[in-house]
């Protein structure tokens, strides 16, 4: 029975052997609560001070932006320079821009600008940071311990994602926003104490200054590769289809079931916890490619269900069921991303995804809206569902190589792990020549 328990428990091994992961680990998750905290406070104030809904959602506008050319930049940014000073100066960044809202909010009066100043500049804090954090992850944690590090990582989010909102939505409405930000701010200041802990983390190919040339020396290098190519091709074709928050609202409505509502949000990060508490067995799977398009299949035939289905606990496991197939998905990417891109390339490469990732949600809740004004809103649902499980079988047809991904035999997988070990043997030697 133990046995049996340990091989679906998520795999620890990552944690055990690296320092520098249990610091990011450890970081991360306090970062995500801090950020998701803010989250729920930011657009409750800007609905407070002007009542408008056109104004709450021009925060996501404001944010895009600043994410896709930030993200494009901070990914050549983090393979010319240590990518450990990035993370600890936008960390320290989003801490300074918290302040700012703190300060706001103490105002007797507070004021509106600078509620979107900030916005987008945390989104353009987070643009320059992620794709030196999931670059910095592949040098970090051995090549074996990937998928189980993915896998770990996934269930930090979760539970930022979860814990942070529901703590917030407390406190504003018992201490008010001001107490929220500080939170933030707090939250932020321990973050960066840890990041100064982490080891440095200089660049792999020389230290050239980022710009356009190098940014399309990564792209081209995406293009050239099928199985990149096909795992971008997915993540958006199934969040440009099949993204139905933003008709979360109506679809409650329709149930007559308005109390509904906060479960349908929470439905898919409860499914993401379920998949990553029982995760152990991802790190015995060779077929990652595979795993990417079983899990966005997975994600369009629930969203599918969640719109076609009349009872709303039906359409709560639905829900529920997408989360698990969303993280899936995610596990395969991120899996394949760091077992096959050269380090020297890796951050280009990240910068790259985070432009996948800002773009496909946010043209998917445009694709939902107005499919909404021809179908309705579970037409809207469902017939994006269906469309996502098409496309993604559609680019399986047309990607055999994703789909037929080893890790085991790839030859991008085998001189990743090649070089990961002549790495480890060299300051092995390096540490053995100092003693």
């Amino acid at each position: 029975m133990t046995s049996k328990l340990a091989a679906i428990l998520p795999d620890l091994s990552p944690w055990r052997s690296s320092r520098d992961f249990r610091l990011l680990w450890t970081q991360g998750l306090i970062a995500y609560f801090g950020s998701f905290t803010a989250m729920v406070a930011l657009p409750l104030q800007i609905k407070e001070l002007t009542g408008s809904p056109f104004a709450v959602g021009a925060m996501g506008a404001v944010e895009l932006i600043p994410l896709i050319v930030f993200g494009l930049y901070g990914g050549a940014l983090a393979d010319a320079v240590d990518r450990r000073r990035v993370i600890l100066a936008t960390e320290a960044g989003m801490a300074v821009l918290a302040a700012i809202l703190l300060v706001n909010a103490l105002l007797p009066e507070p004021l509106l600008w600078p509620l979107y100043v900030v916005a987008a500049g945390v989104s353009a804090m987070a643009g320059l940071q992620r794709p030196a954090l999931d670059s910095l992850m592949a040098r970090i944690v051995p090549h074996d311990q990937l998928p189980a590090s993915a896998a770990l990582n996934a269930l930090r989010w979760q539970v930022g994602a979860i814990a942070g909102p529901a703590v917030a939505g407390l406190v504003v409405a018992f201490a008010g926003h001001g107490t929220a930000y500080a939170t933030t701010v707090g939250c932020f200041a321990v973050s960066v104490l840890l990041c100064l802990r982490l080891s440095p983390a200089p660049p792999s190919g020389g230290s050239d200054k980022p710009s356009l040339r190098g940014i399309a020396e990564g792209a081209r290098y995406a293009w050239s590769r099928p199985v990149l190519l096909g795992t971008y091709a997915v993540d958006l074709a199934a969040m440009l289809l099949a993204y139905p928050p933003t008709l979360f609202p109506f679809l409650a409505d329709e149930m007559g079931a308005p109390w509904a509502l906060g479960l349908m949000y929470a439905a898919e990060s409860v499914g993401a916890v379920v998949l990553s508490l029982t995760s152990g067995w991802t790190s015995r799977v060779r077929r990652h490619g595979l795993m990417v398009v079983l899990g966005a299949a997975g994600w369009g035939l629930a969203v599918a269900g969640a719109g076609w289905f009349d009872s709303v606990w039906l359409v709560l496991l639905c829900l529920a069921f997408a989360g698990a197939g969303d993280l899936l998905s995610g596990l395969g990417r991120s899996t394949i991303w760091n077992q096959t891109i050269p380090d020297e390339l890796r951050g280009r490469l990240a910068g790259i995804e985070v432009l996948s990732y800002s773009v496909g949600p946010q043209l998917g809740q445009l694709r939902a809206g107005t499919m909404a004004g021809w179908t309705g809103t579970r037409g809207a649902v469902w017939g994006g569902g269906v469309a996502c499980v098409a496309a993604v079988g559609l680019l399986a047809a047309a990607l055999p190589r994703l789909v037929s991904y080893d890790a085991t035999t790839d030859p991008d997988a085998r001189r990743r792990r090649a070089a990961q070990e002549q790495a480890g043997a060299q300051a092995q030697a390096e540490a053995r020549a100092r003693d």
